[in-house]
């Protein structure tokens, strides 16, 4: 099984996609400086010998996920064939507020 944990920031997404089966990191990265004129990308996997950076136009996080799951899913050095093989993914969120004061599975029912 497996598990993508994203942290997301004003500028920045940091995530890991974990195979939970062995508890392994298969691939991590860091999208940093959304929304200015370049941001950088560094991307590692283990099909990678060393990481990747990638410097480029990212206007927002939207564009910054779609960037994410293509280098996941890269023919050559991607570790996903799709983004169906993930399980679940997990979002850490800093603050839920007086409605959420506990770890919470969020989908349509929460909100």
């Amino acid at each position: 099984m497996k598990i993508l944990v994203i942290n997301t920031g004003s500028s920045s997404i940091k995530y890991q996609l974990f195979e939970m089966n062995d508890k392994s990191v298969l691939a991590s990265g860091l999208i940093e400086r959304i929304g200015e004129k370049t941001a950088k990308h560094k991307f590692s996997s283990v099909n990678l010998k060393e990481s990747i950076v990638i410097e480029k136009a990212i206007p927002d996080h939207a564009t910054g996920i779609s960037e994410m799951d293509e280098l996941l899913t890269a023919t050559k050095d991607g570790v996903i064939k799709n983004s169906s093989e993930i399980s679940a993914i997990g979002h850490r969120v800093v603050h839920g507020g007086e409605t959420f004061t506990k770890p919470t599975i969020i989908d349509e029912d929460v909100i």
